[in-house]
Order: structure tokens, then C-alpha cells, then sequence
């Protein structure tokens, strides 16, 4: 209600008063009377900034921007399929390399009770890794705002038991970023993405 009050005041009531003749009118250098209220002055002067924004974009309509300035889905301003497919694509080939990811989980053995001292080591095959690919593409273009497809695996079980450790998923982080550097995704797009990706630390880490 103090929101429709304050419009209409900012509406009405420099009209009223320039009307009513009441208040201790001047008029200043815009060529209107102003009320002696500061708040009312303050008011007018919002109103008759509006009325020139309206004038000034497109249609009459406030906020109107030409289609050219709407703003695109991260998964757009990355390349679409094309720029998607391209990062993961260096991404893991350059996880795969770092020793500090071990993304073959080399040396990690199960813990628990039932499977202590079972090995989690992954033997990345041809078919292995661009099934990986396949659905981690399709994670990064669902989760950009691209299309809403996904039949991977849930997050969560598909990692539950490799032990990754919080100094694992840096890397891999820092892996993704020097792939964002490489190809030249600009800043704004990094922090975007890598920010999605953080939110997968807590589904992912079981090691801190």
C-alpha cells in the first residue's frame, strides 16, 4: 500500500498544489513549481525522469530493449552444442592427464565394512570415456539453460564410494578453467559455469 501511495503522490501532487496556489512555490530551473516538500520534490523529479525514459526507449514500453540486447542463456553464449561439446571434449582430456584429478582412481581402495580394500580403479576405454562425455555434455547443456535432456546417471551414487577428495575436485576445477582460458570463453561465462560446477562439489567430494 506505501508503494501506491507514493505513486500517486508523485502523480498528484505537484498538480494539486500548483492548483491550489497553497505551499511556498518556486520554480525551478525546469520550468515546474515545486511544493516546498522535499520528499514531493524528490517525487516529481522521479516521475519526470519515467516519463522521459518512456519517451526515450523503444515503443514507449520501460525496460524495452532491442531483441539484439536480450539477454541469452549461458549455454547460447557459450557456442551452443558446438562450444559445449568443445570444452568437454579438452576438458577431459586434460582431467584425464593430471595426476592430482586421478580420474582413474589409481591406488583407491573401497572403504566400509562389506567392500574395505576393494579397489575403485575405472579403466577409462574408448567406449568409457565418450559415454562420460556424452552425459557430462548433456549435464553442462541442461544445466546452461540448453537442452533438457539427461539419461546418465544420479550425481550422487554414481561417485558414491570413489572417495574423491576436496583437492581432487580443485584441480579438476582448475583443469576446466585452463580449458574456459584456452578457448577463450570470457570471464563473465567462466564464472557462470564454474559456479554451476561448484554446486556439484557436495555430490561428488566424500573425502574433505
Amino acid at each position: 500500500m506505501n508503494t501506491i501511495h507514493n505513486i500517486f503522490a508523485a502523480l498528484l501532487l505537484p498538480t494539486l498544489l500548483a492548483l491550489s496556489g497553497c505551499g511556498s512555490q518556486k520554480q525551478n530551473s525546469r520550468g515546474f513549481f515545486t511544493s516546498g516538500n522535499r520528499e514531493a520534490d524528490e517525487r516529481a523529479d522521479q516521475r519526470m525522469a519515467k516519463q522521459q525514459e518512456l519517451k526515450d526507449t523503444p515503443n514507449g514500453k520501460a525496460g524495452a530493449q532491442p531483441a539484439a540486447d536480450v539477454q541469452k542463456s549461458l549455454y547460447d553464449r557459450l557456442g551452443g552444442e558446438q562450444g559445449i561439446n568443445a570444452i568437454v571434449d579438452d576438458f577431459v582430456t586434460r582431467a584425464l592427464a593430471d595426476p592430482r584429478v586421478n580420474w582413474e582412481r589409481k591406488g583407491v581402495k573401497k572403504g566400509g565394512v562389506l567392500h574395505r580394500d576393494k579397489s575403485v580403479e575405472w579403466n577409462p576405454s574408448q567406449d568409457k570415456i565418450d559415454e562420460m562425455k556424452k552425459h557430462m555434455v548433456q549435464f553442462f547443456s541442461l544445466s546452461t539453460g540448453g537442452p533438457a535432456f539427461y539419461d546418465g546417471k544420479e550425481m550422487k551414487s554414481t561417485h558414491t564410494g570413489m572417495r574423491i577428495t576436496n583437492s581432487e575436485f580443485d584441480a579438476a576445477v582448475g583443469d576446466l578453467k585452463a580449458t574456459l582460458d584456452k578457448l577463450k570463453v570470457a570471464d563473465k561465462e567462466q564464472r557462470e559455469l564454474l559456479a554451476i560446477i561448484e554446486t556439484t562439489r557436495t555430490q561428488i567430494v566424500e573425502e574433505r
